[in-house]
């Protein structure tokens, strides 16, 4: 079996397990105390969480074009609705909070921010599904265990952000997955079945 590329383990496994890291320290409500760091730390995940979108990418680079063309517009899909969110709900709503504002402003932030997130979680699903699908097809059943944990992963997405305990384990699962499917991809017979198809 080849190595599986060191650089491809750190693109799809990096950015789920930052954002783990930083979902241990998200305030778990936004409230007038945590406001300040509630909008600082969206800030900060500005050009993380659309990093996710690398994972099915990656995955799919040896796929015929139109694989890769529709997992690319999908994660660009996800990269801007769901960036939307951190703006919205994440770095508006705690500006609001921390500038005194009262719960009906921060709540009409919350609401838009989580109504374009949900575009944005539906296209990385959907990449994330036609990724574990090439791969089950180059790999075999090698890539199932990988499939499943990153199609699990992604449904749990669709309502868990980072939040710990769900969220961060979440993105710990798509970490895991992406990588199990790095590994999977790098097994000869997953070369030779690309190249037969």
């Amino acid at each position: 079996m080849q190595r599986p590329s060191l650089t491809d383990l750190v693109v799809v496994a990096g950015p789920p397990l930052l954002l783990a890291g930083f979902g241990l320290v998200h305030p778990m409500d936004l409230t007038a105390d945590s406001a300040a760091r509630w909008r600082d730390l969206h800030i900060a995940l500005l050009p993380i969480f659309p990093l996710l979108a690398l994972g099915p990418w990656t995955i799919v680079r040896g796929e015929h074009p139109a694989v890769r063309w529709a997992v690319g517009l999908l994660g660009f899909a996800y990269a801007v609705f769901y960036t939307a969110l951190d703006v919205l709900a994440g770095i508006a709503a705690g500006s609001l909070k921390n500038a005194g504002a009262e719960d009906n402003w921060t709540s009409v932030m919350f609401a838009q921010g989580n109504d374009l997130a949900t575009y944005g979680v539906w296209a990385i699903l959907l990449a994330t599904v036609l990724a574990a699908g090439a791969a089950l097809r180059r790999a075999g059943l090698g890539a199932l265990p990988g499939a499943v944990i990153v199609v699990a992963a992604a449904v749990s997405f669709q309502n868990s952000h980072i939040y710990w305990p769900r969220g961060g384990i979440t993105m710990i699962a798509l970490a895991v997955g992406w990588a199990a499917l790095v590994v999977a991809l790098a097994n000869p017979l997953a070369a030779t079945r690309a190249a037969t198809v």
